[in-house]
């Protein structure tokens, strides 16, 4: 059985960071995209950064490049996601999700098969 769990999420001041973490487990394939998203209350979730675990080749939604960071720690089966600079607009709860390594549009959420609980993210002005 496949398990994501997020951790590391909180309320910050605006200009303050956080880490998110993800840790998977039960996952068969070695090779896969993994993806943060977030939805906001009345947004619709959107991805905000994505690694293809094989290659470490990663992507960021254009509201976060140079903010955002996403990495992984194969050993630990685990993705982050430094978060920088932070805003206000950036409160969300946020999610990770694992899919297989050939998603060809990692934007997508329904491109994704399993998904965390969440963490709340809150960024005070």
């Amino acid at each position: 059985q496949v398990q994501l769990v997020e951790s590391g999420g909180g309320s910050v001041q605006a200009g303050g960071s956080l880490r998110l973490s993800c840790a998977a487990s039960g996952y068969t394939y070695s090779s896969k995209c993994m993806g943060w998203f977030r939805q906001a209350p009345g947004k619709e979730r959107e991805a905000v950064a994505v690694i293809y675990t094989n290659s470490g080749s990663t992507f960021y939604a254009d509201s976060v490049k140079g903010r955002f960071t996403i990495s992984q720690d194969n050993a630990k089966n685990t993705v982050y996601l430094q978060m920088n600079s932070l805003k206000p607009e950036d409160t969300a709860m946020y999610y990770c999700a694992a899919g297989p390594a050939w998603i060809g549009y990692p934007w997508s959420w329904g491109e994704y098969n399993y998904w965390g609980q969440g963490t709340q993210v809150t960024v005070s002005s």
